[in-house]
């Protein structure tokens, strides 16, 4: 006969598994984003337009997950955080997949028109956030708080190439008047790639939490 406990943790299972893949296209969507942006793939960027549909959907399953978990177990103390960071989690990896949007959005608005320069520090920054996403949720599956404290670190890169970006755009803008259209929307992207790494770390917060019972500041 199967017990609570294992009805528990068979459903708990689930609920990990739909993060997981929640992640994984997550994941993906900010690999096609850069992607559509450095190659001026216009039908790519529509296409991740129309997929960011899915990704909400699984928000929703995973909150409905989540909800019917706490309504038939009752979880107290650590089970009961368990899914109410799953619940964080998924509003945090929903946001990041409309940031990836945005992002194609502006390849939309950027259209056929040339970039004015070779994308390099826009890609390294979508990497280390494409990272920052599969260890935060790992973080979370094996309640790893080192893993967990390491976006802190990942974040700080992400935000001196926005940094540096931001520079390098304002001289553009500055040299050639002609660059500052283009040159304000590569702005708005690294801003987007710049907030997404804020989301992975929230999860990383979330994971300690979990773990230690108290919240820390990793956006410092």
């Amino acid at each position: 006969m199967v017990t609570k406990r294992q009805q528990f943790d068979s459903a708990l299972s689930g609920l990990r598994k739909h993060l997981i893949e929640m992640g994984e296209k997550v994941e993906k969507a900010i690999l096609l984003s850069v992607q559509s942006l450095k190659a001026g793939d216009l039908d790519l960027a529509r296409q991740l337009i129309a997929d960011d549909a899915a990704i909400n959907a699984m928000e929703e399953q995973i909150d409905e997950l989540g909800t019917n978990l706490i309504a038939t177990q009752q979880p107290v103390a650590k089970d009961l955080r368990r899914i109410i960071i799953a619940f964080r989690m998924a509003s945090d990896l929903e946001r990041m997949a409309d940031l990836a949007v945005d992002i194609a959005k502006v390849t939309l608005r950027i259209g056929e028109e040339p970039l004015i320069k070779p994308l390099v520090d826009i890609p390294r920054m979508a990497e280390i956030v494409q990272l920052m996403t599969n260890e935060s949720i790992d973080a979370y599956v094996n309640e790893n708080v080192d893993l967990a404290y390491k976006m802190a670190k990942m974040d700080d890169e992400v935000d001196q190439l926005h940094s540096q970006i931001l520079r390098e755009l304002f001289v553009f803008m500055v040299d050639n008047p002609k660059t500052v259209n283009q040159s304000l929307l590569l702005c708005f992207v690294s801003r987007y790639l710049e907030r997404m790494a804020d989301h992975a770390t929230n999860i990383g917060e979330s994971v300690v939490y979990l773990v230690k019972g108290k919240r820390p500041d990793l956006n410092v």
